[in-house]
């Protein structure tokens, strides 16, 4: 059978994670319309008619200002290192400028086959595509350029087909049941995290983080999970926000985020969440290293 990792690269929000999600036919990352939501290297696994393709989904290139932006930047381009191919995403509705031709850089250097996937082209005209496939075309030999939506799951079996076509031939990599390699309890700070992203729109996308304090596993199958998570924020500016009028904020996204979990974990739970002020979170080794 045809397998192998596949590192997905791209800007940020170009829609990498919704597509990994697509294709493994399941929930492996968080998606937000925010820039920067995926923070570090996500596997997730798709067994496929003829193959098995071992997807790293990764933050999006941007230049780093933290350490914690460094670190996310890190981990993409040594994504890429480890992987078969690779397939730059680009959002179709985003005009091409400095930081895509960073990318492209990068690509060529790396020396990694690569598929071009054209996302979001349910928001443009077809006869927009043209001149942008024709550009990235001159650009960099891709072994094929694929128009997709992600979102909208088109495209996504030629993308599919492309992407087997180009892996070599080898024995499955992982069990069949294998989705991802996150941990529970990395997966149920990530859930957290994304209903804080949809809640607080655009007030706080970057300075906020979930730590899991706590995490009391069932005593037996379908059993009550006992969740204690901290909301990091900068400031003490920042943590109204969170919480919200009289507890508002807060309370809806730990509903929201206790819905999801109860299905990642097929159980009830039980969360609590606190909002507590490290400043400089993002620059001090130790919280990311936790993170």
């Amino acid at each position: 059978m045809k397998v192998g990792f596949v590192s997905i690269i791209g800007r940020p929000n170009a829609g990498k994670s919704t597509l990994m999600n697509a294709i493994v036919g399941d929930k492996v990352a968080i998606t937000s319309d925010k820039p920067q939501t995926t923070r570090k290297k996500i596997l997730g696994v798709a067994n496929v008619e003829g193959g098995q393709i071992a997807f790293l989904d990764t933050p999006g290139i941007h230049k780093p200002v933290h350490r914690m932006n460094q670190r996310m930047v890190d981990s993409a381009v040594e994504a890429l290192r480890e992987a078969d191919v690779a397939v730059l995403v680009i959002d179709v509705t985003e005009k091409t400028g400095a930081g895509d031709h960073y990318v492209l850089d990068m690509l060529e250097k790396a020396h990694r086959p690569v598929i071009l996937a054209i996302n979001k082209i349910d928001a443009v005209k077809k006869n927009e595509l043209l001149p942008i496939i024709s550009g990235y075309a001159k650009a960099l030999p891709f072994l094929a350029i694929v128009p997709i939506s992600a979102f909208n799951k088109e495209g996504l079996d030629s993308l599919t087909k492309e992407i087997l076509a180009a892996l070599p031939e080898g024995e499955r990599l992982y069990d069949e049941d294998y989705l991802t390699d996150q941990s529970v309890r990395a997966m149920s700070a990530e859930l957290i995290r994304e209903k804080v992203l949809r809640y607080t729109r655009d007030e706080l996308p970057y300075t906020t983080a979930v730590v899991i304090d706590q995490f009391e596993e069932p005593e037996h199958p379908g059993g009550l999970t006992r969740i204690f998570a901290s909301i990091l924020v900068e400031g003490e500016s920042q943590k109204p926000i969170i919480i919200g009028k009289g507890g508002q904020m807060i309370k809806a996204i730990g509903t929201d985020a206790r819905k999801d979990l109860q299905k990642l974990l097929g159980g009830k739970v039980h969360l609590e969440l606190h909002v507590k002020v490290k400043s400089d979170w993002r620059d001090d080794e130790r919280v990311l290293d936790q993170l």
